[in-house]
């Protein structure tokens, strides 16, 4: 895996190029230099930035209208992304994963998100799942289910969300009572990315009293009894992947798939929230980067009154607003990540306030290219309105901005 080991990360990264066809590898990227992703970044990283955007270029980008409009769930390619590394980047290497930084993982993300941003998101879940468990599972549990999650012959889905309790986590209802070696799950989960699909749910769920702290995190297996699914819900993007209820009726789950300590799971899903907020967002970059790019090579070509747009001023400081926007939020995002990675007093909040800035500028870009492309850009030929589609929900889900507005006044007036 994409592991930071000296000469080994050398052969591995000279391997991964390998696995790409000269055709992806010699294709230029048309990168503005003052958006240029990779500025900042040392040579390893530069390395693997390109192996992904390669990745994204040749095997996802060319798909992505038809996984959206046909709502398929590229299996094969997500496991050849796993090949790479990429289906759990900031996981130990002992059960399959690269382990590299949360910089590393947002470096990653934002480049296949430029492919697809649905899948990249799913694939960042995924990751955030399996890092749960390498976490907080014991030396058992993190070697019976982690290898498969890592090369993604399993698919893992976060499950904390329920239908009485969105933003307001910690009332979650979902109950788990202790019967000898099992626990006996009722209750259901709402809008969990990869429901039906796939094969290992985190689940967070009630062990103990009202609040936070009654609060436990059990691993469940798919065609385990007494798991079902809801239909598969239709969404405005990120149709590449499914979105069901996940429906628990007297589901008897091992004790031995406790992850953690009983009254833990709050503390799990929280942090594993942390991540996932950098992940999103980093999808968000890439969304908003290929959107640029979309609207500055129409501008170039589209001619109104006698001339391209891209000589009308006003359309000029837009484009500047644009980018400005998206170098802004990816500084954020990088800082918030080594914040994170450093585990720092002031993480939750610097998370928050890059995960809430980074999508509201993100989705404006990616809804300003759609404009700046007049009537063409609501036709779904054109790949910027998918990016604006697959962008919005970054604003609602690992906790909405809102939240994230909670949490960044709660820490200041704390100080």
């Amino acid at each position: 895996m994409l592991r930071l080991c000296g000469g080994r990360l050398a052969a591995r990264l000279g391997s991964l190029r390998a696995c790409l066809p000269d055709p992806a590898r010699g294709r230029a990227r048309r990168i503005s230099s003052c958006i240029d992703p990779s500025l900042g970044l040392n040579d390893v990283q530069k390395e693997f930035q390109k192996v992904a955007f390669d990745f994204a270029a040749r095997e996802m980008a060319p798909q992505m209208a038809e996984w959206d409009q046909k709502e398929v769930f590229p299996v094969e390619t997500m496991r050849k992304a796993a090949q790479l590394g990429f289906g759990a980047v900031y996981v130990r290497s002992d059960v399959g994963g690269s382990e590299l930084s949360r910089l590393d993982a947002s470096i990653i993300f934002e480049a296949l998100a430029t492919g697809c941003t649905s899948t990249t998101a799913y694939i960042s879940i995924h990751n955030m799942c399996v890092w749960m468990i390498d976490s907080f599972g014991n030396e058992e549990q993190r070697h019976r289910f982690c290898p498969p999650l890592c090369s993604m012959e399993k698919f893992a889905s976060y499950c904390l969300t329920e239908p009485g309790s969105g933003s307001d986590a910690a009332s979650l209802m979902t109950s788990a009572k202790r019967q000898g070696d099992y626990y006996i799950l009722n209750g259901s989960k709402a809008f969990i990315s990869g429901g039906g699909e796939s094969d290992i749910y985190v689940v967070m769920c009630r062990t103990g009293g009202p609040g936070p702290k009654g609060i436990s995190c059990l691993v469940i297996e798919k065609g385990t009894p007494g798991l079902s699914f809801g239909k598969k819900e239709k969404k405005v993007g990120w149709n590449s992947q499914p979105t069901r209820a996940v429906i628990l009726e007297d589901c008897a789950v091992p004790v031995a798939n406790r992850i953690g300590n009983e009254g833990q799971g709050f503390l799990i899903a929280m942090k594993g929230l942390n991540g996932g907020r950098i992940n999103v967002a980093s999808c968000s970059l890439g969304a908003a980067h290929a959107s640029i790019m979309l609207a500055r090579d129409h501008l170039s070509v589209r001619k109104q009154f006698g001339e391209p747009l891209a000589n009308n001023q006003y359309l000029q400081f837009k484009l500047a607003d644009m980018a400005t926007r998206l170098v802004a939020s990816r500084l954020m995002i990088r800082s918030a990540a080594v914040a994170l990675q450093e585990e720092r007093e002031d993480a939750v909040a610097f998370c928050s306030m890059a995960k809430l800035f980074t999508t509201d500028e993100c989705f404006a870009i990616c809804n300003q290219a759609l404009q700046m492309h007049g009537g063409y850009g609501y036709l779904k030929d054109y790949a910027v309105q998918q990016y604006m589609r697959d962008s919005r929900v970054h604003q609602i889900l690992e906790g909405s901005n809102e939240v994230m507005r909670m949490l960044i006044s709660r820490n200041l007036l704390q100080a």
